[in-house]
């Protein structure tokens, strides 16, 4: 419900209506500044109600520009999330909701950009246009301005030849507009989900235009091609008064509105904006180079079957939760490629380990350099905050969706862990377990771990802990026809798994209906990883399968961010 998620989400909303609020100001009280200010009277003459709508979204630019760094730092996030510990465990959790903010700001910059380069070709054109008039019009004479001396002029065209190409490549807002907003499309369109988890590298690398988009960001306001009157002038030839005898002028004047007026350029502020981000970026880079030198010891390396790879490490000073990642660097192939990974370990053990699978070329070239070899490998991390929130409740619905059963690796383990050593941390009894997936191909690594889980709770007399349900949402005729001659035997053909699989999506009706009639007392707390489709549809059975009754049994959705 929506009160549900203003309660959990409170901080998101605000750091979002804050956010907007700011963006409608800025834009706001600039447009009107400079459509109304005296000082670009003469301005605005010829560029019309375009000089604001310029002028307005560049405020706005700016100041997206200065946030877009702040959620990518996340040293600085880990560092603020270490420091609000004792916060409550939702502001923390907001915390990582840093990509989704960084993704809006950069929306936010692609549409800025598209209105303040069309509100620039505006003012090209009717610069160009009352550079080439000829009908003594108030733009015309302010057009011919810097044939009366240097600090005259207020067009920077000066030349009935010009093009608005010709200003594009040859000045310098020109030109670094042109550049930066290249920079910008380049960025915005080689970061969709699927270039980034097909193609990671394409996305690694043009992601690093933000320094050429930085750089031109700087430099592109330094001409001051958009000026007006300064501020000398205004007291001497106040425009409102003086403007008309522009047009109108007589050889031997003598009233206080002879004199010429003088212009002056806005001067660049874009580099204010940013230093401070910038700097506690480079500072952020640092600390990653010296968290990266740190030694990394690879204890085992397991080649499971699909060609999965799985990594077990030791790190001094490593401290992990669940549902953390890392950053892996492997020097051998890319001494700048940074990939990150969820860590499929518990807490519990001596070591940290993660499954790579292929989804790329850097993750193809790592399977097969350490089937050769034992490179060296650079973690920096672990970051996010742990999903600590599955201790907290009797019942536990977990679903995980296709490589969205990764975290849920280290969970699992964490919860048989914590309860074989009785801890008080835990008030976890029962735990569901879905599984969807169209292959278990790649997955095999996680069969082996149910598998080993189950015989554990088995031997303990603890079988009846852990239900889990795995359902093949892709499967072909061989599979159907295997499954039908050996539908008797004890253990699952698919798996191997004492649980048997089904084929296609779950009912989830039937399975909250399950689950309340078996905990009618119960709060149960439902965890996903995996699309926003299925988060919706839980979302849905949540409501639908709670009770009014504060006795009886609850559902509580949380999605995790991985």
């Amino acid at each position: 419900t929506m009160g549900n998620w203003l309660v959990n989400h409170w901080f998101s909303a605000a750091v979002l209506v804050t956010w907007l609020g700011i963006n409608i100001f800025l834009f706001t009280y600039y447009f009107l500044f400079f459509d109304r200010d005296e000082r670009y009277f003469y301005t605005r003459a010829i560029l019309g109600s375009a000089l604001a709508w310029a002028r307005a979204s560049a405020k706005c630019l700016n100041f997206n520009s200065m946030l877009i760094l702040l959620p990518v730092c996340r040293n600085l996030l880990s560092f603020l999330r270490g420091t609000c510990s004792c916060c409550r465990r939702t502001l923390r959790k907001q915390l990582d909701h840093n990509l989704t903010f960084h993704k809006l700001v950069a929306y936010a910059l692609a549409l800025l950009t598209a209105v303040h380069t069309i509100a620039h070709l505006f003012n090209l054109e009717r610069y160009n246009h009352s550079q080439q008039a000829t009908d003594g019009s108030l733009p015309a004479v302010l057009s011919k301005m810097h044939l009366q001396g240097s600090n005259k002029w207020l067009n920077p065209i000066h030349s009935n030849e010009t093009t608005v190409e010709y200003v594009a490549f040859t000045t310098i807002p020109g030109l670094t507009g042109v550049i930066i907003t290249l920079a910008l499309i380049l960025m915005v369109t080689s970061s969709t989900e699927f270039i980034r988890r097909n193609y990671f590298e394409v996305f690694w690398y043009t992601h690093h235009l933000f320094l050429i988009y930085f750089t031109g960001l700087v430099i592109h306001g330094i001409a001051g091609l958009v000026r007006g009157q300064t501020e000398q002038s205004m007291a001497e030839v106040p425009p409102h008064r003086c403007s008309q005898y522009l047009t109108q002028r007589d050889q031997n004047c003598t009233h206080d509105c002879c004199k010429d007026p003088e212009f002056g350029s806005i001067p660049a502020e874009s580099w204010k904006w940013v230093l401070a981000p910038i700097i506690l970026y480079i500072f952020e880079r640092i600390l990653r180079v010296w968290r990266a030198q740190q030694k990394v010891v690879v204890t085992k390396v397991v080649m499971h079957p699909a060609r999965v790879l799985e990594l077990q490490m030791q790190k001094k000073g490593f401290r992990m939760e669940v549902g953390q990642y890392i950053f892996v660097n492997c020097p051998a192939i890319s001494p700048l490629e940074w990939h990150p990974f969820t860590l499929t370990s518990a807490p519990e053990e001596d070591f940290f380990s993660i499954h790579v699978r292929v989804a790329g070329d850097w993750t193809e070239r790592l399977i097969d350099t350490f089937q050769l070899e034992t490179p060296r490998i650079e973690v920096d991390g672990p970051f996010g905050t742990a999903s600590e929130d599955v201790f907290q409740y009797e019942v536990a619905m977990l679903v995980g969706a296709g490589i969205g059963v990764t975290p849920f690796a280290s969970i699992l383990k964490s919860i048989w862990y914590k309860f074989q050593q009785s801890n008080q941390t835990l008030k976890t009894k029962k735990i569901y377990f879905y599984w969807l997936c169209r292959d278990t191909g790649a997955f095999a690594w996680f069969n082996d771990l149910l598998a080993s889980l189950e015989q554990k709770m088995a031997e303990s007399g603890k079988a009846d802990f852990l239900t889990y349900r795995l359902f093949l949402t892709g499967w072909d005729t061989s599979i159907a026809n295997n499954v039908a001659l050996r539908f008797d035997t004890a253990t699952d053909t698919v798996t191997g798994l004492k649980q048997k699989t089904i084929f296609g999506r779950p009912m989830w009706n039937m399975e909250f209906a399950a689950v309340a009639a078996a905990h009618p007392r119960s709060v149960v707390g439902v965890f996903l990883c995996g699309p926003a489709a299925l988060a919706k549809s839980l979302q849905k059975s949540c409501h639908q399968h709670s009770s009014l009754n504060p006795r009886k049994v609850k559902f509580y959705f949380n999605k995790e961010n991985f």
